[in-house]
């Protein structure tokens, strides 16, 4: 299989931005970590060398970045309103940058990218698939927390509004909610075991707000035995995936 690491010049971020990069040809994932923040994280924890057989066929590509999770959402000595804004600073990070970046790499320039990602990750990845239909068109969502403000003590203002699926989708309309309809799809799993707390709710909640939206969606719920771990979620991409980029 073909891997390489990647430092992604980032006026945005102040900094290059680990990317790990993996497959030579195939449809683009985006991969977003879960709080550990670190780009290596699916490769570390097998998913990589699960998704093997789909990346080394050329269905496949993974970019794996890091995300800057503990700034934003998991360290919350600082004042919410700062860690919102180095949210922000990523959201600018991944839509110009590592989106451009991954075109030019699949050299494509208007290429639709999928996203990806685990707990934390989830979030990501249903985030910008919202947020920004034009560039990502698939969204597997594993285990994920889709009410942001869990993180902000309960604190919201406009910055975080438009950053909590579960505030600002219900109101999506007009011309963007067109886009979302037409665009994207997202993929919502969640297990029901130990560890699931909070997010099989947030699941279900969602869920029922895209069918509300009319917007495409597959919630799939596993079992009472699934827990919110590696274990699990390696199998829940293997499914998804399969389906989604093994024909």
């Amino acid at each position: 299989m073909k891997r390489r690491h990647e430092l992604i010049p980032s006026q945005k971020m102040g900094r290059p931005m680990h990317l790990w990069c993996y497959g030579h040809w195939g449809a683009p994932l985006l991969v977003f970590p879960s709080a550990a923040g670190m780009a290596h994280e699916w490769d570390a924890h097998g998913m990589v060398d699960t998704l093997g057989d789909l990346i080394e066929e050329g269905k496949l590509k993974l970019y794996c970045t890091e995300s800057n999770v503990a700034e934003a959402w998991t360290r919350q000595q600082n004042p919410a309103q700062w860690r919102i804004t180095r949210h922000q600073v990523f959201e600018s990070y991944v839509t110009t940058e590592l989106a451009s970046f991954i075109r030019r790499d699949c050299q494509s320039p208007d290429l639709p990218i999928g996203v990806s990602g685990c707990s934390l990750g989830g979030y990501y990845a249903a985030n910008f698939a919202l947020k920004y239909p034009d560039i990502f068109r698939y969204a597997l969502c594993m285990s994920g927390r889709y009410d942001i403000t869990s993180f902000t003590g309960g604190f919201s203002n406009q910055d975080v509004y438009f950053n909590n699926p579960m505030a600002y989708v219900p109101q999506l309309e007009g011309s963007h909610l067109e886009r979302v309809r037409n665009n994207t799809h997202l993929a919502l799993v969640c297990g029901q075991g130990p560890w699931e707390e909070g997010c099989i709710d947030e699941t279900h909640t969602l869920a029922d707000i895209l069918a509300a939206k009319g917007i495409s969606h597959h919630r799939d719920i596993w079992g009472h035995d699934v827990a919110h771990d590696w274990n699990w979620w390696r199998r829940q991409a293997r499914y998804h995936l399969v389906q989604r980029f093994g024909e």
